[in-house]
């Protein structure tokens, strides 16, 4: 996907006036290249005050500064983790990675929806490969919790096999992994979170991180496009393993909050704000399955208040992506500020206090912004 608000990134004046107006009228997947060669070139700003204490907390053992991650997606050859860390993400989040390089799918494959601040992609797991990703990683310090999101090559015999591939070379180096079984734009893969197949799946990979020298967290990433006797199953074999956490949700396939706009009869998942209803619903209603589970809920965040939404929901922690295509930069420091706000109008001291406040009413579709 794109993340084209590059203004507030390019504080040198030397850089060819790359200006976010510059960058939107370019096709998007240009512009998001743009942006990953501006961080890694070093051209944006770190965050510059500490971090508020409200905001520290705990994820499957792991201590974040804050809850805030990006999403996969953005970096997917692992080329700019250390700089997002800089600019004050909790957790970055880098892939989907596969075993083999592969191109991903035809251009144009990234589409935004500026009438509803959206964005429609069919990348195809577009990326270098293990190999590239591990030796950019290998030795790096992230001043972060690290997520590696492992996938399956579009052409292999065995999608198990590939993601078993994923947990053994990157198991000693992530702060996390995530089983990604739920992008819409490898054919085949939404089937590994049907029962047997998801019961297969997490085997053969939790399997392969009790033989690894470190028992690195797994997450599983499901999609938003489930009804809730799939929300019943896949509940039902998570909490039969030993998984550590789910991450609701992937893009959704449907279109009805972008009807009749421009490109939203484009294939692919569709992110960014549209997103945030359904996703939310769908993190409440994994809530109510699941127990005490971690969750980091994703889908939609485009404000401080969306933000505290997931939080209501049942997230334990959020990642965030799309929307900064069109909030910016300062959209991570508005979300800090305005959770900060929150947690302190509530008369508590951390985000975690207000984790589940109204899981019953987005569950039920009754909360809305």
């Amino acid at each position: 996907m794109i993340f084209s608000a590059l203004s507030p990134l390019l504080r040198l004046p030397a850089v060819s006036g790359l200006t976010q107006q510059t960058l939107l009228k370019m096709d998007a997947e240009t512009a998001h290249r743009a942006t990953i060669t501006a961080l890694r070139l070093g051209l944006a700003p770190e965050q510059a005050h500490a971090e508020a204490p409200e905001l520290a907390t705990t994820l499957c053992g792991i201590e974040l500064k804050n809850p805030i991650g990006m999403a996969a997606g953005f970096d997917k050859n692992a080329e700019v983790p250390r700089p997002l860390a800089l600019l004050g993400f909790g957790m970055v989040e880098i892939g989907t990675v596969t075993p083999r390089p592969q191109t991903g799918n035809p251009k144009p494959r990234l589409f935004r929806v500026p009438g509803a601040d959206g964005v429609i992609n069919r990348m195809g797991f577009n990326n270098e490969g293990h190999d590239a990703a591990f030796a950019r990683l290998k030795g790096l310090r992230v001043p972060a919790a690290l997520g590696v999101n492992i996938g399956a090559n579009k052409d292999s015999a065995d999608f198990v096999a590939d993601y078993v591939l994923g947990v053994k070379r990157f198991a000693d180096l992530a702060d996390y992994l995530t089983v990604n079984v739920s992008s819409p734009n490898t054919p085949g893969l939404r089937n590994l979170q049907s029962d047997e197949a998801l019961r297969r799946l997490l085997g053969e990979v939790l399997d392969a991180r009790a033989k690894a020298r470190t028992r690195v967290p797994v997450f599983l990433k499901i999609a938003p496009d489930l009804d809730k006797k799939e929300l019943d199953a896949i509940a039902k074999v998570v909490l039969s393993t030993d998984l550590d956490g789910l991450i609701v949700s992937n893009t959704t396939v449907t279109r009805d909050a972008i009807a009749g706009l421009e490109n939203a009869n484009e294939t692919g998942g569709l992110s960014g704000k549209p997103l945030f209803e359904l996703s939310t619903q769908r993190l409440a209603q994994m809530r109510q399955r699941v127990g005490t589970l971690p969750i980091i809920g994703v889908g939609g965040i485009h404000s401080p208040q969306s933000a505290l939404a997931k939080f209501e929901a049942g997230a334990d922690a959020i990642q965030l992506y799309s929307a900064m295509v069109f909030g910016g930069l300062d959209l991570l420091d508005r979300i800090k500020r305005g959770l900060v706000a929150a947690v302190r109008a509530e008369g508590k001291t951390n985000i975690s206090q207000l984790v589940g406040a109204h899981t019953a009413d987005w569950a039920s579709g009754k909360a809305r912004l």
